[in-house]
């Protein structure tokens, strides 16, 4: 259900400054509230075995040397392995992207890679009040979309426990605060994805369907590409959903 509020204009055509107006009028005499959304997942990896360790793959942009190649400039990986909580604390940026990975150091694939998981996300929104501000110190876990802890079985709410009854001070942005070590430890990622919503008139008064979500691939975690030994499917093995048979 969509939170409102009241209004005394039954349309636009009686408010006098529409550009004052905290949020849209989605009908006779009521406003629908602008507001965000945001889902905090708990990832306990142990990607083959318990001590893991957090990696940042950034693309970065090489200018070509003169005379080198007829190409002006290309990219590359580079690859830094967070060291502590403050290392792995990640906004997302649409000119600077990234690829994020838990691997295990100490397991190697055959071709010396350590095996691993990408955490591919989704599309997502980054909170837009100030750090200060009450709501947002209960919810400092939107400060950043990704975080990694080191395992603490105390550490399960990003936000603490009670919520609406904290003051900011048991929140994933405080546990980071202690900056600590996280390389080839037990760890734990945090992914937080979100979404702002605008009401329009079809949400009211029940809102339509809004989805988000991430994907967890594997990445260096098989020797090579695992469905190419498997059965094929064919249409008469799929599932199919018939009505029950009239007695």
């Amino acid at each position: 259900m969509l939170m409102v509020k009241g209004s005394p204009h039954q349309s636009l055509y009686q408010v006098p400054n529409q550009d004052a107006m905290s949020g849209p009028l989605i009908l006779e005499n009521v406003i629908g509230v602008v507001h965000d959304h945001f889902i905090t997942f708990h990832l306990d990896m142990d990607i083959d075995g318990a001590n893991n360790s957090f990696v940042n793959v950034n693309l970065v942009k090489q200018r070509s040397l003169p005379g080198e190649s007829p190409r002006k400039s290309y990219w590359k990986a580079k690859r830094k392995i967070a060291k502590t909580e403050k290392d792995a604390q990640i906004k997302r940026k649409l000119y600077d992207p990234s690829e994020f990975h838990m691997i295990n150091p100490s397991k190697m694939s055959r071709l010396g890679n350590p095996t691993g998981y990408k955490i591919v996300p989704g599309g997502t929104a980054a909170s837009l009040l100030d750090h200060d501000d009450p709501p947002q110190l209960r919810s400092a876990f939107t400060n950043n979309q990704i975080w990694v802890t080191p395992y603490n079985k105390s550490e399960q709410w990003a936000a603490g426990l009670l919520v609406l009854q904290s003051r900011g001070d048991d929140t994933l942005a405080v546990w980071c605060e202690r900056d600590r070590h996280i390389e080839n430890e037990d760890i734990v990622l945090w992914y937080t994805l979100g979404f702002h919503h605008i009401p329009c008139q079809e949400d009211f008064p029940v809102m339509t369907t809004v989805t988000s979500g991430f994907e967890l691939k594997p990445i260096n975690f098989f020797e090579s590409n695992p469905i190419l030994r498997s059965a094929p499917a064919f249409e008469k093995d799929l599932p199919v959903c018939r009505p029950s048979a009239s007695s």
